[in-house]
């Protein structure tokens, strides 16, 4: 016995799943993705990498721009799917879509619910100093996040891992938990339970402005910063470096002992002093440039200790 299952998902995150169901021997009746956006220099259409998975395994593939007609909704149902498995699709599922599965809509979500409902679950928990997080197997209901929760897994967020590491940590994990609960669901013994209401927690989208380093931080919190937003889209500096103000990517960190007025940069191997303590930069990626170490960087700018990592006044 197999389930007949509607995949939805976009991103690379998701692909693992899509394939674990696949080869488990569930029937992919459809699969639902984000339609095919402009990349690279020639801004080429390029499927989504679900999409590009999807069509090596020969599975049809839809990409509506909503779901929120009518006609969406019967197409949906006209799949007779038992089950939908949503893994970072993007979009927002309906009362007409979460309710035409007879066994539900089941979401795999990056984070320990109830903590880091959201868009950016793993980059918040890295920002936030977490030091566990994991995914979990949840029914969808309306709400953000909200729905009862079938499985979950956790994963330990070493000192110094990256959101980027993270990520490829939870891919297979959360392969494998849905893997699990659709085998459980198929025997009718998967058991979901309320989220509490302690605990809840939101990840918000990461804005633009809350990716700049502000050195009157503590070094801590500056290092988690850089860490949870790692490799993308990446903490950043602003200052003027001899070329005028730029923006330099701020790859990977680690606190130091250091002290100065916040912004300094008190030696060749780059370290700069903050609201507390200080924070040795290690990798860097200047705009248009590949990413570097920070020796080759200050080498390439002159920089000397005492220079200002700061915009001019």
């Amino acid at each position: 016995m197999s389930l007949k299952v509607v995949f939805m998902g976009t991103p690379d995150f998701a692909v693992p799943t899509l394939a674990e169901i696949v080869g488990g021997g569930h029937e992919v009746v459809a699969v639902y993705t984000r339609a095919p956006a402009p990349a690279g220099r020639g801004m080429a259409l390029r499927p989504s990498p679900v999409q590009a998975l999807a069509e090596k395994f020969g599975l049809p593939v839809l990409t509506p721009a909503t779901l929120r007609t009518e006609e969406a909704a019967e197409t949906f149902r006209a799949h007779g799917a038992d089950v939908a498995v949503v893994v970072a699709y993007g979009m927002i599922l309906p009362p007409a879509i979460l309710d035409a599965p007879p066994l539900g809509c089941l979401n795999l979500h990056a984070s320990l619910l109830p903590r880091w409902r959201g868009a950016a679950p793993i980059q918040r928990a890295v920002m936030a100093g977490d030091a566990e997080t994991g995914v979990a197997v949840m029914r969808m209901e309306p709400g953000l996040d909200t729905g009862p929760v079938g499985m979950l897994e956790r994963v330990a967020i070493t000192p110094d891992m990256t959101a980027g590491e993270l990520h490829d940590r939870l891919m297979p994990l959360g392969a494998d938990l849905m893997a699990r609960a659709l085998g459980a669901l198929e025997r009718g013994n998967l058991q979901f339970r309320p989220q509490p209401a302690e605990g809840v927690a939101y990840a918000h989208k990461i804005t633009n402005e809350e990716a700049r380093l502000d050195w009157s931080q503590p070094a801590r919190a500056l290092h988690d910063r850089v860490r949870g937003l790692s490799p993308f889209p990446g903490a950043y500096l602003v200052a003027d470096l001899g070329r005028g103000p730029e923006r330099v990517k701020v790859l990977r960190a680690r606190p130091a002992p250091g002290g100065g007025a916040p912004g300094t940069l008190l030696d060749e191997i780059g370290t700069v002093a903050c609201g507390e303590e200080a924070l040795r930069l290690v990798t860097v990626q200047p705009a248009g440039k590949g990413a570097m170490t920070f020796e080759d960087f200050a080498r390439g700018r002159r920089l000397a200790p005492g220079a200002r990592l700061v915009e001019a006044a």
